[in-house]
């Protein structure tokens, strides 16, 4: 399909305006969200480690409080001597101790104190201290049994789990019962470190909560603290608080170096950025984790990405219309000069427009009607005259050696001749008047190929019998060009040049050879040679230069004018496909190569 200049200039001028618009935004949202990805990463960070030191002083704030315990002697002296000795003021030191922690802390939801003495244990559930109890089992507890089997360890954080009653002896309702994490501290006899009881702690997340608001946006980010057990700590999903986190994207977390404290994930759960950090001793083994999903981090870059789509695309219909406007206008003037062009292509010389413009296309269309104008007057003056120059040219060369009077004589000697038993003068007769009655045809100007091989044969025979052994000649025509159609006398000229020029003043034996084939690309090859004179390279330049340049009297040589009309025929019958080549090897003797199409052009058969 072609395009014309109006489509062309509507394709230019819109991707002019596509690529470079297309491009800025993409560049622009590539380095937004790059930018948003590394100020994202770096700010949530730092965001994280301030929490991750918020949650740690807290944590730590509420494990020390069994610290408290120590400084008030009445009630180390009950852990180590037990409550039986004085029940009633033992026991009361015990509420009074229990009271002051309980009441330490708001988020306290039950408090557990055992005294190993005499296996006594006690209970604060909601400021409600119960009565003595006994606690026989006491490292069936699996947090108390392993903080009996390690002296060195003095308190373990429980999970986040469902409240429950210690030792059977707090009622819970089934209404209260939230998740709290749990904290079991072994109370020891300093310095001896022997262990005297267990003190445990139940608070609820509320301090947690209020400490992790801070550091994720709800309902946009994922936040999550995890212990070493892939125990979820707290979530900002809640119900998945206490649980355990098996996905892969944990999994990978943990793998990644120490250093590394983000990284982009993708599943079909989640698609975004992980950033997170370990808690610092005691916590060492602890994740927090914000995860916050490409959606939501990329959000104003495709904001912005939209205008930018909005705004590009009013810029590109005010540039399109603009565009039709403007190539409609400039193109219609050339649509209006190429349909008068096409006028005159079919011989039709007027112009139907008066006037393109002033502009550089309208200057265009009055040379154009200048030039037309001129066209039409010169055609028959010009053109006509030179076709009839050449057919000139062509009774010329057919009058130099084909007078009617010497036909009708040659007839009458001839016929003398074969009277008086004279039968190679017959013979020769017979070959020149063969060649008359050719040469006097004017009614054929295209003829087979073989009858101008026929003609020249005549001529050189006639010729064999003036130089008799002195002369030979060699003609190989290929089968297939026999029937070829071709111009009339192209070959006896060039013939008979040899004899002009090429063997003037020879004395040895002369040859002439003559080879006509088919080659390849359908292209008939003619190739006349001889042996004589040769010529230097600069006199075949000076040949050659007659043969292409006009005919004038000054600059045409008197050996190059029967090859010049040969060449011009040629070039007005096959619509210049023909070729006519000369050389001369070494500058012993002479070559001319016709190259012309097999098939004549189209009507030139019938003209």
């Amino acid at each position: 399909m072609k395009w014309g200049i109006r489509k062309k200039l509507i394709f230019f001028l819109m991707i002019v305006t596509i690529l470079p618009f297309g491009s800025a935004i993409a560049i622009t949202y590539f380095q937004t969200t790059k930018s948003l990805n590394t100020q994202f990463v770096s700010t949530n960070h730092t965001l994280i480690e301030n929490g991750e030191k918020e949650l740690t002083n807290y944590l730590e704030s509420v494990a020390e409080l069994s610290t408290l315990l120590y400084r008030y002697t009445p009630f180390m002296s009950v852990m180590r001597d037990g409550i039986s000795e004085n029940l009633s003021n033992n026991q009361e030191e015990v509420r009074r101790a229990m009271a002051y922690i309980f009441n330490s802390r708001p988020e306290i939801e039950q408090m557990h104190l055992y005294i190993d003495k005499e296996k006594d244990s006690f209970t604060n559930y909601h400021s409600s201290i119960s009565g003595r109890g006994k606690y026989e089992d006491i490292l069936s507890h699996p947090y108390y049994a392993k903080l009996d089997r390690n002296k060195d360890l003095f308190s373990v954080i429980e999970p986040p789990h469902e409240i429950y009653s210690y030792n059977g002896m707090s009622f819970i309702p089934d209404s209260e019962k939230r998740n709290v994490i749990s904290f079991h501290t072994s109370i020891r006899d300093i310095p001896s470190n022997d262990i005297l009881g267990f003190l445990s702690l139940d608070i609820n997340l509320s301090k947690v909560k209020v400490i992790a608001s801070r550091l994720y946006t709800v309902d946009k980010e994922d936040f999550y603290i995890m212990d070493e057990n892939n125990i979820i700590i707290y979530s900002s999903d809640e119900e998945k608080i206490g649980t355990k986190n098996n996905e892969t994207w944990f999994s990978q977390v943990k793998k990644e170096p120490e250093e590394q404290k983000s990284l982009k994930w993708k599943d079909k759960q989640f698609s975004g950025v992980i950033v997170y950090d370990q808690f610092p001793a005691p916590y060492q083994k602890w994740y927090i984790v914000k995860r916050i999903p490409f959606d939501a981090l990329y959000q104003s870059a495709r904001e912005t990405v939209w205008i930018n789509i909005v705004i590009g695309i009013v810029t590109l219909l005010v540039v399109l219309l603009a565009t039709i406007v403007v190539s409609f206008k400039t193109t219609r003037p050339i649509k209006i000069l190429i349909e008068n062009m096409k006028k005159v292509e079919k011989g039709n010389f007027e112009a139907d427009f008066d006037s393109l413009g002033n502009d550089e296309i309208g200057l265009l269309g009055r040379h154009f009607k200048s030039m037309i104008d001129r066209i039409d007057k010169l055609i028959e003056k010009k053109y006509k005259l030179e076709i009839e120059n050449k057919a000139s040219e062509l009774r010329v060369l057919r009058s130099q050696i084909n007078p009617h009077f010497l036909y009708n004589a040659l007839q009458s000697i001839g016929t003398l001749a074969l009277k008086s038993n004279a039968v190679p003068v017959y013979r020769l007769l017979t070959s020149l008047s063969t060649i008359m009655r050719y040469s006097m045809n004017v009614k054929e100007d295209i003829v087979p190929f073989s009858s101008e091989v026929s003609h020249v044969e005549s001529y050189l025979h006639l010729q064999k019998q003036r130089f008799e052994e002195q002369f030979q000649f060699e003609l190989n025509i290929q089968k297939e060009v026999q029937n070829v159609l071709v111009p009339k006398m192209i070959l006896q000229p060039i013939v008979e040049n040899c004899f002009k020029h090429g063997f003037d003043q020879q004395i040895h034996k002369c040859t002439i050879q003559m080879d006509a084939f088919l080659q390849s690309d359908d292209m008939v090859c003619i190739q006349i040679k001889d042996n004589g004179m040769g010529v230097n390279e600069e006199h075949l330049q000076n040949i050659r230069q007659g043969l292409y340049q006009r005919f004038t009297k000054e600059n045409q040589m008197r050996e190059t004018i029967g090859l010049k009309n040969i060449f011009d025929r040629l070039q007005i019958y096959y619509d210049h496909q023909a070729k006519l080549l000369v050389s001369s090897p070494n500058e012993n003797g002479f070559i001319v190569t016709i190259e012309i199409p097999k098939t004549m052009p189209k009507g030139v058969e019938q003209s």
